[in-house]
């Protein structure tokens, strides 16, 4: 049986599951890394994916923006001239309650009786405006990391904008950015 689609489990309909006591057989998350790049260099500018609703994202969402976008940033600017961040961790755990179909599945199962669920995966839950990657490198390179951010929003279930979070107010006044 294949995996549920993320629209499923985009929205946060119930309280919270982060019990790990009950939870026998965890899965592994597929997030490799949080950080990528040059974590200890001196950079100029940070800009951030933000999220703009409230929703949950799954690990498997997470680690493929964080391919696209460490990829695109590794080919053009080289791994020493940014740092990458994925700003949010899984820790809420989703359950399925795995239906039998077919013929005579009615006569075999329980439906929803005690219909708790087995855990499938973890997701992140985002609140509105929370940053969800984060990239910090030179201001030569401020094109590359919006381009990068840009290829890892559609691989989030929440719309998201790129904002710049430091930066020389000159540098702002030049690139023409009047935001937050």
């Amino acid at each position: 049986m294949g995996k549920r689609p993320g629209q499923c489990y985009r929205e946060c309909d119930r309280p919270a599951f982060v019990r790990k006591k009950y939870i026998h057989r965890r899965p592994a998350s597929r997030i490799v890394s949080f950080d990528m790049g040059n974590p200890g260099g001196d950079f100029e500018v940070v800009l951030s994916l933000i999220g703009l609703e409230r929703c949950q994202i799954r690990h498997q969402a997470l680690e493929a923006a964080r391919i696209a976008s460490n990829r695109y940033m590794g080919k053009v600017t080289g791994r020493n001239n940014y740092h990458l961040r994925i700003r949010v961790k899984p820790h809420h755990y989703l359950r399925e309650n795995k239906m039998i179909s077919g013929a005579g599945a009615d006569r075999v199962q329980d439906g929803m009786r005690k219909a708790w669920g087995k855990v499938i995966g973890s997701a992140a839950r985002v609140k509105p405006n929370q940053p969800l990657i984060t990239i910090r490198t030179n201001k030569d390179d401020i094109k590359n990391a919006m381009k990068a951010l840009k290829k890892a929003a559609p691989k989030f279930p929440t719309p998201c904008k790129i904002r710049f979070d430091e930066i020389d107010p000159e540098l702002k006044r030049k690139l023409g950015y009047g935001g937050q």
